[in-house]
């Protein structure tokens, strides 16, 4: 069954920890300096919270997947949704491993749709993929409309890894 993901940048990570764990009546299932997140089972979500020098509020959507199947499905809807979408295969993002697409909406929101592999001890950003730098392997009018979303794991045009085009 898929999660429902929000990824929310806060000011004060211990002041939000705290009313977060007050609201779901339960702890973060994991807690980092700059990120803690909860896998909640009702409702079904993974809701992180950080603190990465992002403007407080809704960073990005999203929907987990359990398992490659489900992530198969996502990624069918996505193609049918004529927007620009980037893949990021074998990823480290929000100190986890993923596989993942980002895609935004008409009104910019982005949206991240992923399956976790494990878990890692980094957040992400040595690995994040260019999705913001010219030359890489997208078009450029997907850069400027997905720069939010390359934003949002520390993206940008001096990221060492490059994505990898879909087949």
């Amino acid at each position: 069954m898929k999660r429902f993901h929000v990824h929310v940048s806060v000011e004060n990570l211990t002041e939000s920890i705290r009313f977060y764990s007050t609201l779901f009546a339960i702890e973060p299932t994991i807690v980092k300096p700059d990120y803690a997140k909860w896998m909640l089972d009702d409702p079904r979500v993974n809701f992180a919270i950080s603190k990465r020098g992002h403007a407080a509020g809704v960073e990005h959507l999203g929907i987990q997947a359990e398992n490659e199947d489900e992530l198969a499905e996502i990624y069918g809807r996505l193609e049918q949704a004529e927007r620009p979408v980037i893949e990021e295969t074998a990823t480290v993002c929000c100190y986890a491993q993923s596989d993942k697409q980002w895609i935004a909406d008409p009104q910019g929101v982005a949206w991240e749709t992923f399956l976790t592999h494990g878990e890692s001890t980094v957040y992400g950003q040595e690995r994040a993929t260019a999705l913001a730098g010219a030359g890489c392997c997208e078009p450029a009018s997907m850069t400027k409309e997905l720069a939010p979303v390359a934003a949002s794991c520390g993206c940008g045009p001096k990221a060492d890894v490059c994505c990898e085009p879909r087949s």
